[in-house]
């Protein structure tokens, strides 16, 4: 494995050459990342050239509906599915409310649905709210020291009336990576469908979904480098079977049966641009012409090591302190590069304040998990200080970091 050039990697985003963020170490990408150039570069020419309804026969048109059967191909092929397994929609949030409103008329009243506390609510929300439609909803509930979830508990959850499991592929505030194949395999024990929030782990490398097993699999590509639209793979057996949220006319196609509005198409051509970038990454450190899964598990294990090397030192730091409580495990090995503080001295929002003087971009507040925060014993006002960072991130910002912390923390 390569080690990968990130002078070459800082080159590919504009935001490193903006004048406006000269001098400041971005650490909030769990909110969202920094656009690559080539998505930019994508969304900027489809409103130039193509700004019309796609699908037609003229020119303008037909290039429209090429960029975005492209997204949706190449995507795909990253992901290791098929192209008409992968969906678009105006966020996670979103397309999980359309996904349980589809889901609902293929169950029966009594029927139970897991969904657990570690999670983001858009991953969580829309499926404990059919608990008021006749389905019973029950807590796989994390470990309160440690924020993890423990698979054992969840034998004692799953039944025979289990329809769907729904739990994230790493929490946005433990951020400890779930062993997502083995729960899926004691979900799909007793017929049950598994859906993975995988929004907080899509950035640091786009996963082998065929590997996973998850049945629907939910990312927010706005950070993955990204534009504004949340990606969702629903593989094709299912999507057949789910009830059609669109027009009465979309039954059988997939594309718009989970999409109850219009597509933004500029947004979907735009999202090809996060494969051309994936593509530039594989090109600069690999010399062969590897098809698309395996590029794509190349580069995963290029951002995964680099985010290791760098997550280490500041773990190191952080279990030096005796005025922070980390939030989940202190192993970078077995979490994502997204760390959460409880601040015992002192109001996180005071410190996230503290640090953007010193150039360090973080945030501070509950970060829509309200959830497990409450498990942890943490209050939800005024939260966690949470920073995150992502492949394109240096050891400079990482040393900078730590010393920021350092001053203001003390």
């Amino acid at each position: 494995m390569p080690t990968l050039d990130s002078d070459f990697i800082r080159s590919q985003f504009p935001a490193f050459s903006e004048a406006s963020l000269a001098g400041q170490a971005f650490f909030e990408n769990a909110g969202g990342s920094y656009a690559c150039g080539q998505v930019i570069d994508r969304l900027t020419r489809y409103y130039r050239e193509t700004k019309v309804q796609p699908y037609w026969a003229f020119e303008a048109s037909a290039k429209a509906g090429a960029q975005m059967d492209a997204a949706y191909e190449r995507l795909a092929g990253y992901m290791n599915v098929a192209a008409d397994e992968v969906n678009f929609g105006p966020s996670t949030t979103q397309n999980t409310y359309v996904l349980a409103n589809a889901f609902r008329p293929l169950w029966q009243d009594g029927d139970e649905i897991i969904v657990t506390n570690q999670d983001h609510e858009a991953n969580g929300g829309a499926w404990r709210r059919l608990a008021d439609r006749g389905i019973v909803v029950r807590e796989w509930q994390v470990n309160p020291d440690t924020g993890q979830l423990d698979p054992a508990d969840l034998d004692k959850l799953v039944t025979s009336k289990t329809k769907l499991l729904a739990f994230p592929h790493c929490s946005n505030i433990v951020a400890h990576i779930n062993p997502v194949r083995e729960i899926a395999d004691k979900a799909h024990s007793v017929g049950a469908h598994v859906v993975v929030d995988g929004v907080s782990y899509a950035p640091h490398g786009l996963p082998d979904i065929e590997a996973l097993g998850a049945d629907i699999y939910l990312c927010s590509l706005y950070k993955v480098y990204g534009p504004h639209q949340g990606l969702m793979v629903v593989r094709r057996a299912l999507l057949d079977a789910l009830a059609n949220q669109s027009h009465y006319f979309n039954e059988t196609n997939r594309r718009a049966k989970l999409t109850p509005a219009g597509p933004d198409h500029a947004q979907i051509a735009a999202a090809g641009g996060v494969a051309d970038y994936f593509d530039a990454v594989h090109a600069h450190h690999f010399n062969d012409d590897a098809d698309a899964p395996t590029r794509g598990q190349r580069v995963h294990d290029l951002f995964r090591s680099q985010e290791q090397a760098l997550l280490t030192p500041l773990l190191d730091y952080l279990r030096g302190r005796n005025d922070v409580r980390l939030l989940g495990p202190s192993d970078a090995a077995v979490r994502a590069p997204t760390v959460a503080l409880q601040t015992l001295n002192a109001n996180p929002h005071e410190i996230a304040e503290s640090l953007a003087h010193k150039g360090i971009m973080a945030g501070a507040g509950d970060f829509y998990s309200v959830r497990v925060i409450e498990a942890m014993g943490v209050p939800v006002d005024p939260g966690a200080l949470r920073v995150s960072f992502v492949h394109y991130t240096t050891r400079e910002e990482v040393d900078k970091l730590i010393a920021a912390l350092d001053e203001t923390l003390s």
